[in-house]
C-alpha cells in the first residue's frame, strides 16, 4: 500500500502545479479580455458593446472544470506551431449583404447595350480572351478579373464593342461580365459595417453606414457595368480594415502575420486595379506610422522589441505588395503574347518580342547598323513617332516675330512614311554605298545622317527651335545660305550598350544622338507645329541631354543596295540577321518598360461636356450620362444620393467645428472630453476625415479631364465620417445637455426622418441607376433638381 501513496501524493502535487499554471494562464487571457483597443488606447470598458457579453461567456467556457480539462487546456494554449481560421458572421453583416446583393443584381443584364466606359474595358476584357497585347493607362487587375469570370463561362472575345449604345449580340455573357463588378459593390456595405465596428461605433449606426453605402444612386450605378471602382472601393476598405485588425493583434503570431499579409494584398490589389488606390495604400501607412508612434512612450517595451516589430511590419508589407503588384503583371504579359492595335505604343524590341508583331516586319533584315544602312528612327518613350523631314521649309518669320533659319524641316511624324527613312553615313565616306568590308557604327562614333528622299543632311545651329525657343532649331541643311555653314555631325551614344557590348543594333539598341559642335542631343519635345508644319510633332536639339525624350531606337534596316554589289550584301545578310523568331525580352525588361509608358501616357483628352471639377463634386453638381434607350428616355445616369452628399459634406464641417471647439477648450484647460472619449474623437478624424482629403484634395492639381466618378473613393470616407459625427453627436448631447434622455430622443427622431429622405431620394432615382424604367419629357424634367444635371430628353 505504501507504494500506492507515494504515487497518489506525486499525482497530487502534479495537479496543484498544473493548477497553478492553468490559474496564471487564465489571469493572462483575463488581463487581455481588459486590453485596450487597437491603436488608440481607447478603454473597451467604456463602450457598451454587444461584444461584451460574448467575451465574458468565453472566458467562463475555458475555466477547466478538472485536472484532466485543465492539462488539455494548457496543451491547446502552448502549440505554437497550429492555428485556427474562424470565420464570423452575424445577422447585420449577412443582412448587408444579402441587401445590397440584391440592389446590384437586380436585372443586371440591363441595358443589352454597351453603358459609357464599358467601350473601353469591354474591349480590353475581349483582347485578354484573344491574348492580344493592349495598353492601357492603369494596371490590368480589374480586367483581368472580369475577363477570368467571362472566360470561365466560355466568352471568345468576339464583340468589338464598337460604341456606347451598340446591342450585345447572343454570344455576349453580359452577367459573367458584370458579375466581378456587381459582387465587390455587394460586398462594400458589409466591409464598411466592420470598420466602423472596429472603430468602436456602436451597432446601429455601424449598420446605417452600410445601408448608407447601399442606398447611394451613385455608388448602386457603378457597381452594375463593367466598371472598375466598385473594385477599387472594395479592395481599399478591405484594405483599411484588415490593417486596423493587424495593429489589434498580438505581434508576430499566425494572426498578425495573416492580417498583415491580407492587409498588404488587399491595399496592392486596389493599386493593381487603377493607380489611384494609391491613395488608400498612402493612408494605410499613415494609420500604421501612427501606431507606431503611440507605442515609442511605452517603456515597458525595449528599443530592440520596437525595432524589431517596425522592420518586421516593412519587411512584411512591402515584399507582400511587391509580389502581388508584379505578380499581377505578370499574368497580364503571359496572357497577353500576340501583337495587337496598341503594341506601336511600345518600344520596338517589346513589339518584336510579341507573336506576328514588329519581328514578322523586320523578319530578315540586318542587325548592325554600319556606313550605309537605311534605317527608321523610332522615338522611344512618349508618343509613338518616327524622325521625319521632307522638302518643306520652316517659315521665315513666326508669329511672335522670330526669324527661323528658312532651312528643310525636322519633324516627328506619328506614322509610318516613305519620308521617314535616312541614310547613315560616315564623314570621311563620299559614297551611301555598304562597303566591301562592313563597317559598322559603335558607341561614340560619329555619323552623318542623310534624310533618303532629298538627300540632305541632318543639321542643327545656334536658331531657336520654333515651337521651344530655349532649345535649338534642327533642320536638313540647304546650302544656299553662306552665312550658315553646316553643321552635320552627330556623336552616338548607346544608352545600354552593356547589353550589345557597345555595338549599334536595330530594334534593341537605344541611342542618344549629340550634335558635335553644339553638344545638345536631338529631342522630341511634344510641342505640335502649326499648319505650316502640317501639324506634326516639333524635333529640337536640347544641352539638356538626359531626358528620356532625346531617346531613339532604330525600328526597320535595310542596307543600301548597288547594282554590282549583291554578292556583299548578300553575304552581309547572311552574317548578322535579325531572329526570325519573335525577340526575347525578359519580364523585367517588359515591366519596366510598361511602367513607364503608363506614367508617360497619361490620359489628356479633351474637354467632355460631362467632365467636372473637384470645386464641384461635394455637392453634386454635375452627373454624367452613361446611356440612353433608343425608343424612350429610359437612360442609365450617374448622380449620387443627394440627401446623403449633403450630409456628408456638412459632417465634415461638423466634424473640424468639434475638433476646433476642442481645441480651444483644452487650450484653456477645460477638458470636456476624458481622455479615452479625446483619443477615440481624434481617431475618426485621422482615419475618415484624413482618408477624404487624401483621397480628394489630389485631384486640385491633376491636369487631366475629370469625371464625378472620380470623388468616389472620397465619397467612402465622407460617408463613413458622416456617421461618425451622429454617434459623435449622441455622445455629446448624453454629456453636456440637461435631461438627456429627451433630446436624444428628439435627436434620434430627426435621424430616422433623415434616414426616410435618404430611402425616397433613393428610390426616386433609381430609375436614373437601372434604366428600366421608360420616362417621358416630363419626367426628366421633373428629375433634374439642378439646371446643371444635363439628363437627356430626346423623346416627347
Amino acid at each position: 500500500m505504501e507504494p500506492v501513496s507515494e504515487a497518489t501524493e506525486t499525482a497530487t502535487v502534479r495537479s496543484r502545479k498544473a493548477q497553478k499554471k492553468q490559474q496564471k494562464i487564465s489571469e493572462d487571457f483575463s488581463s487581455k479580455q481588459r486590453s485596450t483597443s487597437m491603436e488608440t488606447g481607447v478603454n473597451e470598458r467604456h463602450q457598451q458593446t454587444s461584444d461584451e457579453p460574448e467575451k465574458s461567456s468565453n472566458a467562463k467556457e475555458i475555466k477547466p472544470k478538472d485536472s484532466s480539462d485543465r492539462n488539455v487546456t494548457f496543451e491547446e494554449v502552448n502549440d505554437r506551431f497550429s492555428f485556427s481560421i474562424r470565420l464570423e458572421f452575424n445577422a447585420a453583416t449577412v443582412g448587408l449583404f444579402l441587401l445590397s446583393f440584391l440592389t446590384r443584381f437586380y436585372r443586371i443584364a440591363h441595358p443589352r447595350g454597351v453603358v459609357f466606359d464599358e467601350i473601353h474595358f469591354g474591349k480590353f476584357v475581349s483582347l485578354y480572351l484573344k491574348n492580344t497585347f493592349y495598353f492601357d493607362q492603369h494596371p490590368p487587375l480589374g480586367k483581368l478579373l472580369i475577363a477570368g469570370a467571362a472566360g470561365a463561362v466560355g466568352y471568345s472575345g468576339s464583340f468589338e464593342f464598337p460604341k456606347i449604345g451598340s446591342e450585345y449580340d447572343a454570344s455576349v455573357p453580359i452577367l459573367a461580365l458584370r458579375f466581378v463588378p456587381a459582387l465587390c459593390g455587394s460586398l462594400l456595405a458589409p466591409v464598411v459595417y466592420a470598420i466602423l465596428r472596429q472603430v468602436k461605433l456602436g451597432q446601429g449606426v455601424s449598420i446605417l453606414g452600410g445601408l448608407l453605402i447601399i442606398l447611394d444612386n451613385a455608388l448602386l450605378t457603378h457597381s452594375r457595368f463593367i466598371l472598375m471602382e466598385s473594385m477599387l472601393l472594395f479592395f481599399a476598405a478591405l484594405g483599411i480594415l484588415t490593417v486596423l485588425r493587424f495593429l489589434q493583434a498580438e505581434p508576430f503570431t499566425v494572426r498578425w502575420w495573416t492580417l498583415g499579409t491580407i492587409a498588404s494584398a488587399s491595399l496592392t490589389a486596389a493599386v493593381c486595379v487603377k493607380f489611384v488606390g494609391f491613395y488608400s495604400y498612402l493612408l494605410a501607412m499613415y494609420i500604421m506610422g501612427r501606431h507606431i508612434w503611440m507605442e515609442l512612450p511605452d517603456r515597458r517595451k525595449s528599443n530592440a522589441y520596437l525595432f524589431l516589430k517596425v522592420i518586421a511590419k516593412a519587411v512584411l508589407i512591402l515584399s507582400v505588395s511587391f509580389a502581388v503588384y508584379v505578380g499581377c503583371f505578370y499574368v497580364h504579359f503571359a496572357t497577353l503574347y500576340k501583337a495587337g492595335p496598341h503594341d506601336n505604343v511600345m518600344t520596338s524590341a517589346f513589339q518584336a518580342s510579341l507573336e506576328g508583331g514588329l519581328a514578322s516586319i523586320t523578319k530578315g533584315q540586318p542587325l548592325r547598323v554600319q556606313h550605309g544602312s537605311q534605317i527608321t528612327l523610332k522615338h522611344t518613350h512618349g508618343r509613338v513617332c518616327w524622325l521625319h523631314s521632307h522638302t518643306h521649309v520652316y517659315p521665315i518669320k513666326y508669329k511672335d516675330g522670330r526669324g527661323s533659319s528658312h532651312q528643310q524641316q525636322v519633324t516627328c511624324y506619328g506614322f509610318k512614311d516613305v519620308n521617314n527613312w535616312w541614310i547613315v553615313k560616315r564623314p570621311n565616306k563620299d559614297t551611301l554605298m555598304v562597303d566591301d568590308e562592313p563597317d559598322y557604327i559603335e558607341h561614340g562614333d560619329v555619323i552623318q545622317l542623310v534624310h533618303g528622299v532629298t538627300s540632305r543632311a541632318l543639321n542643327s545651329h545656334d536658331v531657336a527651335s520654333p515651337m521651344s525657343p530655349l532649345c535649338q532649331e534642327v533642320s536638313c541643311y540647304i546650302d544656299y545660305n553662306i552665312s550658315m555653314p553646316a553643321n552635320l555631325l552627330w556623336r552616338v551614344e548607346l544608352l545600354n550598350g552593356k547589353e550589345s557590348k557597345n555595338k549599334w543594333h536595330a530594334i534593341t539598341s537605344q541611342i542618344r544622338l549629340v550634335h558635335v559642335n553644339t553638344t545638345a542631343a536631338l529631342k522630341y519635345t511634344g510641342e505640335q507645329l502649326p499648319d505650316w508644319g502640317f501639324n506634326q510633332f516639333e524635333v529640337a536639339a536640347d544641352r539638356r541631354q538626359q531626358t528620356i525624350d532625346t531617346i531613339w531606337n532604330v525600328e526597320e534596316h535595310r542596307y543600301t543596295q548597288h547594282k554590282d554589289k549583291k554578292d556583299v550584301l548578300s553575304n552581309l545578310l547572311t552574317t548578322e540577321m535579325i531572329p526570325t523568331e519573335p525577340t526575347k525580352v525578359s519580364f523585367w525588361d517588359k515591366f519596366s518598360e510598361l511602367q513607364l509608358k503608363m506614367l508617360l501616357h497619361a490620359d489628356k483628352l479633351e474637354s467632355h461636356m460631362y467632365s467636372s471639377e473637384p470645386h464641384e463634386w461635394p455637392l453634386m453638381d454635375k452627373g454624367i450620362a452613361y446611356w440612353i434607350a433608343g425608343e424612350s428616355n429610359a437612360q442609365v445616369h450617374l448622380l449620387g444620393n443627394l440627401v446623403i452628399w449633403y450630409s456628408a459634406t456638412m459632417a465634415i464641417l461638423m466634424y473640424v467645428g468639434f475638433l476646433v471647439f476642442y481645441l480651444i477648450r483644452r487650450r484653456r484647460e477645460v477638458y470636456d472630453l476624458d481622455p479615452i472619449e479625446w483619443d477615440r474623437f481624434r481617431l475618426g478624424g485621422e482615419i475618415f476625415l484624413a482618408g477624404y482629403l487624401i483621397h480628394y484634395l489630389p485631384y486640385y492639381f491633376v491636369e487631366r479631364t475629370l469625371f464625378l466618378y472620380n470623388y468616389l473613393p472620397a465619397l467612402l470616407f465622407k460617408v463613413m465620417l458622416l456617421c461618425f459625427v451622429i454617434d459623435h453627436c449622441q455622445l455629446a448631447l448624453r454629456k453636456f445637455v440637461k435631461q438627456p434622455m429627451l433630446v436624444v430622443g428628439i435627436f434620434r427622431a430627426i435621424v430616422i426622418a433623415w434616414f426616410a429622405g435618404v430611402l425616397y431620394f433613393f428610390q426616386r432615382y433609381s430609375v436614373l441607376s437601372y434604366g428600366t424604367t421608360a420616362l417621358s419629357a416630363d419626367d426628366v424634367l421633373e428629375l433634374r433638381l439642378k439646371d446643371t444635371w444635363d439628363l437627356i430628353v430626346h423623346k416627347p
